[in-house]
């Protein structure tokens, strides 16, 4: 590190340097981001923003989740958050989302790039103005396409009635509707191939009704 530079493999960070900084907090950060997202998906009619997506059945949660051609997720680590819960989080996004970014406060973003995968994108957040709780963004990294997506835990997206849907839809739901989800979501996942696959689950996401969005 010199002068406020850092390289780190595939990204760039140049911050400069400022006293006694103003501490990011989750609420902050989400609502400015949830706004960057919907003006970049403006033209898109399609796209739908979720917070707080359960993954493998809600044991871990997303922070915020854009569908949009594809599924994307974003973890939001604050100043005033901690990173110990990463690592698990990583396994779950990384078997689901087609991207993913961390949106990372000042404090945190030299520990988080030594724990997130090199394809995550890397978003720093910061507090725009002395006395002000805008928020502002910088990408450090951009995210790239996710090669190891799982496609069971693709499928635990769904609800039970959407997969049985699906299945309905492909006549492969024959004795699976009074079956254990379990065995739904492993039916599902061996009649389609990963990309097919997501195309159903990000169409079933955004129809889904009486749903929290952002």
């Amino acid at each position: 590190m010199q002068d406020g530079k850092v390289d780190y493999p595939n990204c760039s960070l140049n911050f400069e340097k400022r006293r006694d900084p103003i501490a990011t907090d989750d609420a902050m950060i989400r609502k400015a981001l949830i706004l960057r997202l919907r003006g970049q998906s403006r033209d898109n009619t399609q796209y739908r923003i979720v917070e707080e997506l359960g993954l493998n059945h809600g044991s871990i949660r997303a922070d915020v989740a854009v569908i949009n051609g594809a599924l994307d997720g974003f973890e939001i680590k604050s100043d005033k958050d901690n990173l110990s819960r990463l690592p698990g989080q990583i396994r779950a996004y990384n078997s689901i989302f087609d991207t993913v970014t961390i949106v990372v406060g000042m404090s945190h973003v030299y520990k988080a790039l030594e724990i997130i995968p090199d394809w995550w994108g890397v978003t720093v957040a910061k507090v725009s103005g002395p006395e002000s709780d805008s928020v502002s963004f910088s990408t450090i990294r951009i995210a790239r396409y996710n090669e190891d997506r799982d496609c069971i835990s693709l499928a635990r997206l769904l609800w039970r009635e959407e997969a049985l849907k699906i299945l309905n839809e492909l006549h492969r739901s024959s004795g699976l509707k009074s079956k254990p989800r379990k065995m739904i979501y492993e039916a599902l996942s061996t009649c389609l191939d990963m990309e097919a696959l997501s195309a159903k689950v990000r169409l079933a996401l955004c129809s889904r009704k009486n749903w929290r969005v952002a």
